[in-house]
């Protein structure tokens, strides 16, 4: 996952993304980063909060402005990969894929 990125992949991920910061106090607590063509596509990606900050509506606050992006407020689609936070993405209108075997992927965990 993110975590075991070099620091040079992190910071092309970022210069070639539309990325939103959550700052408290000027103090960065929360990330997303958006991969889109900003016509039809976007993938969400790389989100957090810090765990001092988490349960307190801060990824509510995150999402909600991420969605709201003049730039992406009318795309079709929206895609994102989670572990374990689907209730949470759910009240944002994400849902599981409706048919899954027509989505396909390359994964190198390796690289």
């Amino acid at each position: 996952m993110a975590q075991n990125r070099t620091y040079e992949t992190v910071e092309k991920s970022i210069l070639h993304s539309l990325n939103f910061g959550l700052y408290l106090n000027n103090r960065l607590i929360g990330f997303a980063r958006v991969v889109t063509d900003y016509a039809v596509v976007a993938y969400l990606c790389d989100v957090f909060i810090l765990p001092d900050y988490q349960a307190k509506g801060y990824g509510v606050m995150l999402i909600n402005q991420v969605q709201r992006h003049p730039e992406l407020s009318s795309l079709r689609r929206w895609l994102l990969a989670t572990k374990d936070a689907h209730d949470f993405y759910r009240m944002f209108g994400y849902t599981e894929l409706d048919n899954p075997t027509r989505w396909m992927n390359i994964f190198r965990p390796d690289l």
